[in-house]
């Protein structure tokens, strides 16, 4: 399969490419700077140069690829409604482009746009009010395009994506721990985050691409909910540091604005239950508390 992917230069991208290659498939990956398209060339992919914005090569991209798999996302978080609007129209051009095709388009969300408090499953809806709330727009684009006859699906990823050269939440943890001499959690830290190793991310990304039926709708979490408590525990024990409980009003401080602060608070856990049974996904990779333990999180380069 000749794939076209959006986001294959960024943190999950590379491991998403060098899959997608390693099983026989030819990837072409969006560009918008020679040194994404060397970094994906060096992947063993081919460089499509554009941007989200520019519309035209996203649709050229498509048309002259057998799938899509978009994974980029980008813009002013301080305006969501412009975030809103820049991941719905790339969406929308990328589907468009795949009308009545019968094509696989797999598109990304997190698993953060669920309702907290619970555990959710992938035919649960998206929560109008959760923190994440700017990506429903473009999970519902996506989706809108399988009634057109295109084999779209929805991958939600966990808000943490660990592995190799992570700069994601669990990074910010490990800097805020050095940065106060104390690994927090909020209250009683028994909130519970989902995760998965980026390398079994990537294996469900390829099985959505060559299997997933058109609406699907896929969770990427090979843990629903790690206790929050647990991970500043591990970061406190592997930085020598003590471990510490914080009220709310003291949380942002601690981590550095109000909003991380939001987000490290919440219950968020999510099944992928509904996922492993569809596409027979397995996840073998390291669990986030053992790539704390054993990863590069701590080392030199990490710091």
């Amino acid at each position: 399969m000749h794939v076209f992917v959006t986001g294959g230069s960024g943190l999950t991208g590379p491991t998403v490419v060098a899959e997608l290659v390693a099983a026989g498939h030819k990837v072409t990956g969006l560009a918008r700077s020679d040194a994404s398209a060397a970094r994906l060339e060096g992947l063993g992919a081919t460089a499509h140069r554009g941007s989200l914005e520019d519309l035209d090569s996203l649709r050229a991209g498509a048309e002259a690829a057998d799938g899509v798999l978009h994974m980029a996302f980008g813009g002013d978080f301080a305006d969501p409604e412009d975030l809103i609007r820049r991941d719905r129209t790339a969406i929308e051009a990328l589907g468009g482009a795949l009308t009545g095709s019968g094509k696989p388009f797999v598109s990304t969300s997190g698993t953060l746009v669920m309702p907290v408090g619970r555990v959710s499953g992938e035919q649960d809806a998206p929560d109008p009010a959760s923190i994440a709330a700017f990506r429903i727009p473009g999970e519902q684009a996506c989706l809108d395009s399988a009634a057109r006859g295109v084999r779209a699906s929805l991958v939600r990823l966990a808000p943490t994506v660990h592995g190799p050269g992570d700069y994601g939440f669990v990074p910010m943890l490990v800097a805020a721990a050095r940065k106060t001499g104390t690994s927090a959690y909020i209250g009683t830290g028994a909130n519970r985050w989902p995760a998965v190793h980026r390398a079994d991310a990537a294996r469900l990304f390829r099985l959505a691409l060559e299997s997933a039926p058109a609406g699907s709708v896929l969770h990427g979490a090979a843990e629903g909910g790690v206790a929050f408590r647990s991970i500043a525990e591990t970061i406190g024990r592997m930085l020598g540091l003590p471990t510490a409980s914080l009220a709310p009003e003291e949380a942002a401080e601690h981590f550095g604005n109000p909003f991380m602060a939001r987000v490290f608070g919440i219950d968020a856990p999510v099944s992928s239950d509904g996922t492993r049974q569809l596409l027979g996904w397995t996840p073998t990779y390291p669990t986030l508390l053992e790539d704390l333990e054993h990863g590069d999180y701590f080392t030199p380069s990490a710091a």
